[in-house]
């Protein structure tokens, strides 16, 4: 039987992380320096799926102190740190397991030395793990005695991870699995690749031979950890009331609790033929309890094909309205990818007025290229052509 800290699997609506405190004020003060120690829990892992966090920012101040902001595709949870840093409460919802891992660590409230006496702690208990992966790809990925300390950590963070404390080592642990190797002491749990996405195995075997780096070096985890965590945690916001739940969107009217009630929705749907979020993410995947190997299953995504892509971002703004208050403002970033010859405001507008609800959609504004920024569509697709433009569309829920 599956512990009830793993992620793999259907998008059932389980909840992944409950923070039940807030903070009593606004953090006015704090949202305007991008390089203070308080913004480095908003990277903790880098995923490429985001919007910029002035983005939200930029909105959530018009917020009243006792607002709730839902985000149903929350992504890495840019939307809830942002309101997280503003005192806001926030609720995200997403159907990638590895989305809604990072996600949940936004809203955790653990310093950096119970993070750090948790990982010591497995390591000295935990002698030797019970499953170690084997096979060419991952001689290659990771030396053998990083691959055990790790499988060490996966395991406990598999049977158990609730407190802040798990919460936060695991995301940690999946922002540092995989990246470029580095001058002076690694940061990374890898051999080289890509840190916002996992290398296919076959792919990443041809790479290295073909580079010569078929000896990965050895990474004394539990040093990486300290030191990431130590940078991370060097200043955090103020906790606020939240939760993050693995689900499927479309059934976010039932997945969240009867009383909450939404004042602002921030969100940014997957873009139009975007398929992949899942298989790119195999290996963090893995360590939150998937198999080995890439799973190409789609449980809980929205149909790529135009007419059910449509109808079935439409029962999210159906199905999100039934959670909203009288008047909440929903404000949603889109685009498609370049090679697609599709309007990302008609395929919005549709969605908005097949949903049966008062979307009342009162601006349209250009987002610009994703060229001019770290977005989605700049991280798909055909990277000769520029990138398709994207939009903001606001809306308002009548009565």
């Amino acid at each position: 039987m599956k512990s009830s800290s793993q992620l793999i699997g259907n998008a059932e609506g389980r909840i992944v992380y409950r923070h039940p405190y807030r903070t009593k004020k606004k953090n006015l003060s704090i949202h305007t320096n991008t390089k203070s120690p308080l913004m480095r829990l908003n990277t903790v892992c880098p995923y490429y799926t985001m919007f910029p966090l002035d983005f939200p920012l930029s909105h959530l101040r018009e917020a009243p102190k006792d607002a709730w902001v839902l985000d149903p595709f929350c992504g890495r949870g840019t939307t809830l740190f942002a309101s997280r840093l503003l005192g806001l409460n926030c609720v995200g919802i997403d159907s990638n397991p590895t989305a809604t891992a990072i996600a949940a660590a936004k809203l955790s409230n653990a310093s950096a030395q119970t993070v750090i006496k948790l990982a010591r702690k497995i390591l000295a208990q935990r002698k030797k793990p019970d499953n170690v992966p084997s096979g060419e790809f991952w001689t290659f990925c990771f030396h053998p005695r990083t691959l055990s300390d790790l499988c060490k950590l996966r395991e406990y963070l598999l049977e158990r991870c609730v407190s802040p404390e798990e919460i936060t080592l695991r995301t940690i642990l999946l922002g540092i699995l995989h990246g470029p190797l580095q001058k002076g002491r690694p940061t990374y749990l890898s051999n080289q690749m890509p840190r916002t996405y996992s290398t296919k195995p076959s792919a990443a075997v041809r790479f290295w031979k073909r580079r010569e780096f078929t000896e990965s070096p050895y990474v004394d985890v539990l040093d990486a950890v300290e030191r990431r965590t130590k940078y991370t945690l060097a200043k955090i916001p103020h906790p606020v009331k939240g939760a993050v739940y693995f689900g499927d969107a479309r059934r976010a009217d039932l997945l969240l609790p009867k009383h909450c009630r939404f004042d602002w929705i921030i969100t940014s749907p997957p873009y139009f033929k975007m398929q992949t979020y899942k298989p790119d993410q195999w290996l963090r995947n893995w360590f939150l309890g998937d198999s080995d190997s890439v799973n190409y299953t789609q449980n809980g995504q929205l149909s790529h094909r135009k007419d059910q892509f449509v109808e079935e971002l439409s029962k999210v703004w159906r199905a999100v309205a039934k959670r909203c208050m009288p008047g909440a403002r929903l404000i949603v970033r889109f685009g498609c990818l370049p090679s697609v010859p599709m309007n990302a405001r008609d395929i919005l507008e549709s969605s908005l007025s097949l949903s049966n609800f008062n979307w009342e959609i009162y601006d349209c504004k250009d987002a610009g290229s994703a060229n001019n920024g770290y977005r989605q569509s700049l991280q798909f697709g055909n990277f000769n052509r520029r990138a398709s433009r994207e939009i903001d569309i606001y809306a308002r829920l009548d009565t």
